[in-house]
């Protein structure tokens, strides 16, 4: 079988649109389209269900999907073993960090990563879910949560600690709390829904100063993500328990109880273990190390 269509089935399963597929590829819709097309008539068998939502791989589809996988992980190794066999770091490096960490903390610093490695292109991929590093998804995961994959190396970066802020506009407005008894008083703004908070212990604010065992304080909003957490702090909506490397740095924020620590939690540099030797991987690995050095002061 043709490798092209083959990588052009791949991009479209794994998109789930031709369209994206297209913009994936560097292709025109209609190229993808008539390249699945063939790819279809020379098996025999039909790969798509084709839907106003997108596509869905028939049971074929299914199989042929699984198979192109495989041969992409094995492609995407070799690409980077000879990338990672010149003298100087060059190359792609994909990065993948939930999003307000790969934001707002990260996505600041690659300027000065670009300037020590300009020959290394990163590329940034911000998911809160956790993308596949054993297959080659990523190169390297910087994540607040230990690896769960098999066949991968980690390495913790930091601590980090969460503190309580609200917005000059909400302080303003509603008085600063002076202790945790204070807090009833307060509107919270809060990460929901709580089972799948990305970090443990992420609405801890809600019960800081109740007994153990208490009903937790309501919520007057909730947001499924950190950096929607931190836009309604800003927005004067209320309180919010952040992990610091989102609120610290920011000038629209205010730390509220400086004195009260919430619980902390840590940070992990992930690869896969084939890219252990990676000079791309081995760079930035050490300029995180710096960076984290740096910002903790």
């Amino acid at each position: 079988m043709d490798w092209d269509k083959l990588k052009t089935f791949h991009a479209a399963a794994e998109a789930g649109s031709l369209t994206r597929a297209a913009e994936a590829l560097h292709l025109s819709q209609s190229a993808v389209s008539r390249q699945i097309s063939a790819l279809e008539t020379e098996l025999g068998v039909k790969l798509f269900h084709r839907h106003a939502r997108g596509l869905i791989t028939t049971e074929p589809g299914r199989l042929l999907f699984e198979a192109t996988q495989e041969i992409a992980a094995k492609i995407a190794f070799a690409e980077a073993q000879v990338q990672d066999s010149r003298d100087e770091p060059t190359g792609v490096l994909r990065v993948t960090a939930p999003t307000a960490l790969g934001a707002i903390w990260l996505a600041p610093r690659l300027a000065r990563f670009h300037e020590a490695f300009p020959l290394i292109r990163v590329r940034l991929l911000l998911a809160d879910h956790e993308l596949d590093i054993a297959n080659l998804e990523a190169d390297v995961a910087i994540r607040p949560w230990p690896a769960t994959q098999n066949d991968l190396i980690q390495r913790k970066l930091m601590d980090v600690s969460q503190h309580l802020y609200a917005s000059p506009v909400y302080l303003a407005r509603r008085g600063t709390p002076e202790g945790p008894g204070d807090l009833d008083r307060h509107a919270m703004i809060a990460y929901g829904p709580r089972h799948l908070a990305p970090i443990p212990n992420l609405n801890w604010h809600l019960v800081l100063g109740r007994e153990k065992g208490a009903k937790p304080r309501e919520a007057v909003i909730e947001a499924n993500t950190i950096n929607g957490i931190m836009k309604a702090t800003e927005a004067g909506l209320g309180l919010s328990g952040l992990p610091d490397y989102v609120a610290r740095e920011n000038e629209k924020l205010t730390r509220v109880l400086p004195e009260i620590d919430g619980p902390k939690f840590e940070v992990y540099f992930v690869y896969p273990e084939e890219l252990k030797g990676s000079r791309r991987v081995t760079a930035f690995r050490e300029f995180m190390i710096e960076e984290v050095k740096r910002w903790l002061g």
